[in-house]
């Protein structure tokens, strides 16, 4: 079932009664539960968070010419939702996340975090762009621990990352040189090996030193 159709059939008074389920502690997450502003629950977001588990699907990553499904990537590990085009929100939340990993190899962890960022633009984000995003942001591709993935076409991309991630985006309209760009939530999720969110990061400027933070207490857990 869709995200956003079972939102709607909770309703208020199901999404309060697990909220409560929730409160007292959630066995699929180690992190504690998040404060958040006016008590909103993870039910109350559109996206999976705290407690919640990511969705079941398989996307392509066109660097290494493999599949990845999702919900079975080992360990602690973290996604956002770019397009390679980007040149306000995405850059930062690709640097975010290559802040982590770069502490992850000077601090001797890089084979225990790994980094899946999913574009919402794969008509234009193929494996190329993906090599030239890396090369741009100095992310560090030999290190084995980042993974660009893709949809198939832009109707998949639609459908896995608004209609099952929740993740709001939206395509403007292309200039006069046919290019275009997207409006979108800006949003990082730190999952843990059992494909459950234990944290989610949402703004235009997430913080990598909250982000190593919260990935070494999952790590310690």
């Amino acid at each position: 079932m869709k995200r956003r159709t079972y939102l709607r059939a909770v309703g208020s008074g199901a999404a309060v009664g697990l909220a409560g389920c929730l409160g007292g502690g959630n066995p699929n997450v180690s992190l504690s539960k998040p404060d958040r502003e006016n008590d909103v629950s993870s039910e109350d977001l559109p996206y999976p968070a705290w407690g919640q588990q990511v969705p079941d699907v398989t996307l392509t990553d066109p660097i290494r010419g493999t599949e990845v499904l999702v919900r079975d990537i080992d360990g602690p590990h973290f996604h956002t939702f770019f397009f390679t085009n980007c040149m306000t929100v995405c850059p930062v939340l690709i640097s975010a996340l290559r802040e982590v990993q770069i502490h992850s190899v000077t601090e001797g962890y890089a084979d225990e975090v790994s980094f899946y960022p999913i574009t919402f633009d794969p008509a234009r984000d193929d494996a190329e762009a993906f090599r030239a995003e890396a090369d741009q942001m100095n992310v560090d591709m030999d290190v084995g621990n980042w993974h660009f993935l893709r949809t198939e076409d832009e109707a998949a991309a639609k459908s896995i990352v608004q209609d099952e991630f929740g993740v709001f985006f939206q395509k403007d309209e292309p200039n006069e040189e046919g290019n275009y760009m997207f409006t979108h939530l800006g949003l990082v999720m730190l999952v843990n090996g059992d494909g459950y969110v234990e944290r989610t990061y949402r703004g235009n400027q997430p913080d990598e030193g909250t982000l190593i933070d919260d990935l070494t207490a999952l790590r310690e857990a």
